[in-house]
């Protein structure tokens, strides 16, 4: 039985959500991202790209190629909530479904074609999404999730497609490489200094050859490139890491101030962690330097999730990278090899104090949410004037990270 893919994408979604809250933004350009010099673009409308401008790419860039765009910070609870309200939507319509990103979703409609015309069912779910959430959506139907995801793209904006069995080939021949998803701008180069620029030049390649190119990513990319795609529908993605990074506005030498900030980032992550009932063994901890030169360090642990056990090793962490002297541009932690499990008490240094303390913080700290720089209350970032160094929202909750699923469409 031919397997029935279904691929929706949210269009531009952010910038989708804030023309929903404000009317005057709409056919106008936007710019959704980090507003400073070294912010970046989340997500842009339409009318922005004709001037060149495109997801990912610096906002100083953007606004220099588009000074009449209106540039917009952006939040993520205001975007979380809007993808919550289309995941139900979707929850309730599909058997099998999976969340990739917070504005992509696939779900699995096989064998339904018995009982239901599967393009009409994904019309009025369509339908159905714009109607209750007046956000624009595109969706492509195909036999696997790689070809679906291509179609979706073809058919924005605001609309979709259906590549019948047997057509994936066909479909897919006249596009450029950077069409076929997992092709980045090093393999588009390399393919291109080969003279390999459309996917029809690789289907009439020997898949050995491919191999030869690019070993085992280049066998992906053929059976990619012929439409051959059996990865499955994962309706929940564990969560193997936690992590938090921040740039500087400008770059730093104030050692102190770059000790509060991986101070505070770690809190908020030991603080994730007990609330999502899971322990950590592994620390690490990364500085890229105003050179761009990026270094990490990581640490093996006993499995814990205590802010007296992990900061401390943080801080050595740092003291173990920063040797330079030199300005830093960039600071982060990383809490890695993560399973579920409650922290086990020390019998030597653990006392009912610190316990009963720890017990009370989170309480609070779930109880009232964030100051007005977004950072949780009674946690370290509370002293720092840096907005949003910690995140109340759940990371095991089985949705992935708040970022959109077409960067550089």
């Amino acid at each position: 039985m031919d397997r029935t893919i279904l691929h929706f994408d949210l269009d531009t979604f952010f910038v989708s959500v804030e023309r929903k809250l404000d009317s005057r933004l709409d056919n106008k350009p936007v710019l959704v991202g980090g507003t400073g010099d070294r912010g970046v673009v989340a997500a842009c409308s339409y009318e922005t790209r004709r001037y060149g401008v495109h997801s990912g790419m610096p906002m100083k860039m953007a606004r220099n190629l588009c000074p009449e765009a209106t540039v917009i910070r952006g939040n993520a609870s205001t975007y979380s909530e809007h993808s919550k309200v289309v995941t139900e939507i979707i929850r309730e319509a599909v058997p099998v479904f999976e969340k990739a990103s917070i504005d992509e979703f696939y779900a699995d409609l096989s064998g339904m074609d018995k009982f239901f015309n599967c393009f009409g069912m994904a019309n009025e779910l369509r339908d159905r999404i714009i109607r209750e959430t007046s956000l624009p959506i595109s969706f492509g139907l195909s036999t696997n999730k790689l070809v679906s995801k291509v179609a979706t793209g073809e058919a924005k904006p605001n609309n979709r497609l259906k590549v019948d069995a047997g057509n994936e080939k066909t479909f897919l021949a006249p596009m450029r490489i950077q069409k076929i998803p997992m092709v980045g701008d090093k393999t588009n180069q390399l393919l291109d200094n080969l003279g390999i620029r459309y996917v029809k030049t690789i289907q009439e390649m020997p898949m050995e050859m491919m191999a030869k190119v690019l070993g085992k990513n280049g066998i992906a990319l053929w059976n990619r490139a012929n439409g051959r795609d059996d990865s499955p529908i994962v309706p929940f993605h564990e969560r193997k890491s936690i992590s938090n990074e921040r740039t500087f506005g400008k770059d730093t030498g104030d050692v102190k101030r770059i000790r509060e900030m991986i101070r505070a980032m770690g809190e908020n992550l030991a603080f994730q962690l007990r609330n999502g009932q899971k322990l950590t063994s592994c620390v690490s901890v990364k500085i890229r330097y105003s050179d761009f030169n990026t270094f990490s360090r990581q640490l093996k642990i006993p499995y814990t999730s205590a802010d007296h056990i992990l900061i401390p090793h943080i801080e050595r962490l740092f003291d173990q990278l920063y040797n330079r002297r030199m300005m830093v541009r960039l600071v982060g932690v990383n809490f890695s090899d993560l399973v579920t499990g409650n922290y086990q008490i020390d019998m030597f240094d653990d006392t009912e104090e610190k316990l009963n303390l720890y017990t009370a913080m989170d309480y609070i700290r779930n109880r009232y949410g964030t100051d007005d720089r977004g950072n949780s209350i009674l946690s370290w970032g509370t002293t720092l004037d840096i907005p949003n160094i910690s995140s109340m929202g759940n990371p095991f909750n089985g949705d992935p990270p708040v970022i959109p699923a077409h960067r550089n469409a």
